[in-house]
């Protein structure tokens, strides 16, 4: 099991934009969120760092269960709303997107291994600083949930 904390404001992986300028023969692919690829190196550089801490976790070759949990920055008007549901952009589809391809040859071999996601997108407490919590395991293990924060074990935070 590899669960890590990345620090940061998680970006959603947009939508991919190819077009053919005059003259050239290939296509120029490009992202619609500029800061997707920095986030997603922070997100892989957060798994290498606790891959290498703990020798025993390798690539997982099977298939896996990821579980993301997004505190995203809190807007003032919820201030005095603890509880407020995030039902704004960005989408958390695009968000675990974004997590789940920048995982790709660090946790597992391939996304497509991933066959249940858990992923839950809130406002971070005040005075919190907004980030990501994520837990990849092989699907046989048993299910941790991530609905209760405080039970999730943290080996590592980035």
């Amino acid at each position: 099991m590899l669960t890590f904390t990345v620090h940061g404001v998680a970006q959603p992986k947009g939508s991919m934009r190819a077009y053919v300028p005059r003259g050239m023969k290939f296509p120029i692919v490009t992202d619609s969120n500029r800061n997707a690829k920095s986030w997603a190196q922070l997100v892989a550089e957060g798994a290498n760092r606790v891959l290498n801490e703990q020798a025993n976790v390798l690539l997982e070759q099977g298939p896996v269960r990821v579980s993301v949990l997004f505190y995203l920055p809190r807007p003032k008007k919820y201030a005095k709303k603890p509880n407020a549901a995030h039902v704004t952009a960005p989408d958390l589809d695009k968000l675990a997107r974004g997590v789940l391809d920048a995982l790709t040859a660090v946790a597992y071999v391939d996304d497509s291994q991933v066959v249940e996601l858990l992923a839950y997108k809130r406002y971070a407490a005040i005075g919190e600083t907004p980030r990501a919590t994520i837990t990849v395991q092989p699907r046989e293990a048993p299910l941790l949930t991530l609905a209760n924060p405080e039970a999730v074990p943290c080996k590592a935070s980035y």
